[in-house]
């Protein structure tokens, strides 16, 4: 991994922090927008739980690209980060949650996750093309990066991790604890205001 990448990588659980901060201090939040925006984080967690229930907590390194599967079951079967499409569309619905500086501050925010995503995605790539060879290959053609397909894939060929729910929410904790935690001062801005 080159060192651009290393780092984008190590400290991609920081780089929301700005973005969370502006939305918070330029808060125009309705019942409607939270509501709205609340339904959207939703989402991305489902796909991030739904992902990391397959992945396991290797999803949480910092240390490096790194996998044992290759998974290709769960949203790994319709889509080939689940975990970054749902932390798009988590910062998206707090932006919405928010109405901060909208529509500016959250297209900025997509723009901005979508190229850090993007870095890392090419490096994971790289990775894993070197790990799985023809299996990766195959897989890259049939699913796409970060919208997801409406067919599933598959391979029998492949070995599987197990569905892992508690696992999954045992690894998804600090983010379930940080998106409500956020929805939750949102909640309290609009209701103070």
């Amino acid at each position: 991994m080159n060192s651009f990448a290393n780092k984008i990588f190590k400290y991609r659980s920081y780089t929301p922090l700005p973005f969370v901060l502006l939305m918070l201090i330029f808060q125009e939040a309705t019942v409607i927008t939270i509501i709205i925006g609340f339904v959207i984080v939703l989402l991305g967690e489902f796909f991030r739980l739904w992902g990391v229930c397959y992945a396991g907590s290797e999803t949480r390194t910092t240390d490096g690209v790194g996998g044992t599967y290759l998974v290709v079951s769960g949203a790994f079967a319709y889509v080939r980060n689940p975990l970054y499409l749902g932390n798009m569309l988590m910062y998206l619905g707090v932006g919405i949650m928010s109405m901060a500086q909208f529509p500016y501050l959250q297209i900025a925010a997509l723009l901005f996750f979508f190229w850090q995503y993007t870095v890392i995605i090419k490096e994971e790539e790289g990775f894993l093309k070197t790990k799985f060879g023809k299996n990766y290959e195959d897989y890259l053609k049939a699913v796409p990066k970060l919208i997801p397909n409406l067919s599933k894939y598959h391979n029998p060929g492949i070995e599987q991790p197990p569905l892992n729910l508690e696992a999954g929410l045992r690894s998804e904790r600090r983010t379930m604890q940080a998106i409500l935690a956020i929805s939750f001062l949102i909640i309290i801005r609009f209701v103070l205001s």
